[in-house]
């Protein structure tokens, strides 16, 4: 049984990068995977095919790539949406509004094909699966419940020893968290060819008083720090919303976060207490 859409959708919307406008559309699909085709190239979007962490998550081969795929993977975990067709004329996903909400919004309204009384199969991990590196870790754990927490530490006055938890009280928090950055750092991230498309509607930029916007919720950065993470998670295949586990990260990004996953992939068993 895979979930899907009920009808085709598309949107358009200029990539935060590079600010290159892209039209993406999404086909209902029953293959059971989430496959992008881009430039006639098809991949999936799985750890595997992860080949740049340096800026944002780029899936791809050597041909062809999507870039920023993060927040649009971590809507379709909050949808439980498992199979997919994702078209785009572009090779950098839409930035949207810098988080996953205008992509789940699309989702809802399009319609998700599920049976009404659907139980997803459930997730543990047969042993640890941990990443150390000084400061940086990532630790998934066995558990008889999901518990997720993320803890960052900037030198922001808001943001030092500092730790959001998942919950499905705070879902709609974490999924509206929008991406963030050091508004100091920004024009040298753009004399570099980065962060084009970046606006004061889909970046929280940090100042040294506080943010260059009004924030949707306490912690919004932290927040989106845990949006990423469950985006990158679900590259294993398995939806991370779904696992009976501990998941604690301190300091991570990108690219530890798709380490893990690629070392989960083979740790996960099904859960049937």
């Amino acid at each position: 049984m895979v979930i899907t859409l009920k009808k085709e959708t598309e949107i358009a919307g200029n990539g935060l990068m590079k600010n290159k406008p892209c039209t993406i559309k999404f086909f209902p699909s029953q293959t059971g995977k989430i496959r992008y085709f881009v430039n006639n190239e098809e991949f999936e979007s799985k750890a595997e095919n992860v080949i740049s962490t340096d800026h944002c998550v780029v899936l791809g081969t050597k041909k062809s790539k999507a870039m920023l795929t993060e927040h649009l993977t971590a809507a379709l975990a909050f949808c439980g949406i498992d199979s997919l067709d994702i078209c785009m004329n572009e090779t950098e996903v839409p930035a949207m509004d810098g988080s996953s909400r205008q992509w789940v919004e699309l989702f809802k309204e399009a319609g998700i094909d599920k049976p009404l009384f659907y139980k997803p199969q459930l997730y543990t991990v047969k042993e640890p699966v941990y990443y150390l590196n000084g400061k940086t870790s990532l630790v998934i754990l066995p558990s008889d419940e999901l518990f997720i927490s993320y803890a960052v530490n900037y030198n922001h006055p808001d943001l030092r020893q500092c730790f959001v938890n998942y919950n499905p009280k705070n879902q709609e928090e974490i999924i509206e968290a929008r991406t963030f950055g050091f508004y100091k750092d920004l024009k040298k991230f753009q004399m570099l060819g980065f962060a084009q498309g970046v606006t004061i509607e889909n970046t929280v930029g940090l100042t040294d008083e506080g943010y260059t916007t009004d924030l949707r919720s306490e912690k919004e950065p932290a927040k989106h720090k845990m949006l990423d993470l469950i985006g990158d998670l679900y590259l294993t295949g398995i939806n991370p919303l779904h696992m009976k586990c501990q998941i604690l990260a301190k300091e991570a990004g990108h690219a530890v976060h798709v380490k893990v996953a690629k070392m989960l992939k083979d740790k996960l068993i099904a859960y049937n207490k």
